[in-house]
């Protein structure tokens, strides 16, 4: 079996097993160990006015009110790095390489020392057109896939993790050709999860899109979420609840689900649900405690609070806190405190006190941004940003940045 999506064969994929230094070892497909959860069940859409919101900017306080961020380290590492959300002590990477015949590496950034490690040093696939496109990690798993850049084919490989560095058999969970795109990541515990969506652009747009879950030491790996259609935005993992957001209502119209899953069950059940207005997307979402903390990049025209650009915290049925301006990352933070990213600077609000303050962004960043390199419930809350140099104002290096809460 190749791995592509075929769902007329089957909704298990069948794993390929490489090692790493070592003799490869063939994995095959054995029976199901837990069935995909459909999302064309329907269910009601939340559609709610503004009286159910509290504006961060026009109700709560700011003046006088100290910031609960309590500033940790900053590390200056090399140019080209690009952190990636973690739940650990390891954040996945990919950094450009400094070999002329190898475009990028997928690394590890330890939060704690600040020691940037490669743990992919070249592509695991044969070939020239081939680069490293994306990682993910946790401090059990690596997870990476690999692009050719020719014929936009792609490979996802995972291996357990240990101490900055691959600790067992390189796994190929997965392979697909340009009518797919490259899948979205998640990683927590020793399990990897992944998205498969037909590309826009290409010859399978009617195709469904599946979820699927892989733990070290599986000789295969479930589909746990159908979406009959793409996924809204990428799976995000906090706190052991994954949030995935799939189409949902299909016979009715186009609605996005904003689904929680207990990531230790097997995904028949939801945790809770809220059903967006009528074609409004959402630009991320994750869960953190009892609420929903997600983002949306456009107006639409139909749809109440909801269908408005901003950010939205709140329980599935509302009040909603939101923040009216527009998003550019997952929301993160601890408790009652959620920190929202805004174009220059976060946000970094008190719900349960309905107050704020602004974290700025490091100096000499505007041009490139700074941005989270974490999402959902943290006890740190880690930055990565490109800085220029004074003199010359050129990009320089990249500067992390961390804050207890």
């Amino acid at each position: 079996m190749s791995g592509l999506l075929d769902r007329s064969v089957t909704r298990r994929t069948a794993l390929k097993g490489a090692a790493v230094g070592i003799a490869a070892t063939a994995v095959a497909a054995g029976a199901s160990g837990c069935s995909s959860q459909s999302t064309s069940q329907t269910t009601q859409p939340t559609v709610v006015d503004s009286s159910s919101a509290t504006s961060i900017t026009d109700s709560f306080t700011t003046d006088g009110v100290t910031s609960p961020l309590t500033e940790g380290q900053t590390f200056q590492l090399a140019l080209g790095l690009v952190p990636h959300e973690a739940e650990g002590t390891w954040l996945p990477v990919v950094a450009t390489s400094s070999s002329a015949s190898v475009m990028t590496t997928a690394d590890a950034l330890s939060i704690k020392g600040g020691t940037d490690v490669t743990v992919v040093a070249k592509p695991h696939t044969d070939g020239a057109n081939w680069v490293i496109y994306d990682a993910r990690c946790s401090d059990s798993v690596y997870a990476w896939s690999e692009l050719n850049l020719l014929d936009r084919s792609w490979k996802l490989y995972a291996s357990s993790f240990s101490g900055g560095e691959l600790s067992g058999a390189t796994t190929t969970l997965w392979e697909s050709d340009s009518d797919w795109d490259p899948p979205a990541l998640a990683c927590s515990g020793s399990k990897v999860l992944w998205l498969v969506m037909p590309s826009s652009s290409g010859s399978k747009t009617a195709q469904h899109s599946g979820c699927y879950l892989w733990k070290v030491g599986d000789s295969s790996a479930d589909e746990v979420v159908d979406s009959p259609g793409r996924f809204a935005c990428a799976p995000t993992i906090s706190q052991g609840i994954v949030t995935l957001v799939p189409r949902v209502n299909a016979s009715s119209g186009t609605y996005y689900g904003i689904t929680a899953y207990d990531l230790s069950g097997d995904f028949s059940s939801t945790v809770d649900q809220l059903v967006m207005p009528q074609t409004v997307k959402p630009f991320n979402a994750v869960r953190m405690g009892d609420r929903f903390a997600f983002s949306v990049e456009a107006n639409y025209s139909t749809g109440g609070l909801l269908a408005g650009m901003g950010t939205y915290i709140g329980e599935s049925g509302g009040p909603f806190v939101t923040l009216s301006r527009e998003p550019f990352a997952c929301v993160a933070g601890k408790g009652d405190l959620f920190i929202i990213k805004s174009r220059a600077s976060y946000f970094v609000a008190d719900v349960a006190d309905q107050t704020y303050t602004v974290l700025t962004a490091y100096n000499r960043s505007l041009d490139y941004g700074e941005y989270p390199a974490c999402a959902g419930t943290v006890d740190d809350f880690v930055t990565y940003t490109t800085v220029k140099e004074a003199e010359t104002g050129y990009p320089s290096a990249v500067v992390v940045r961390t804050f207890g809460l």
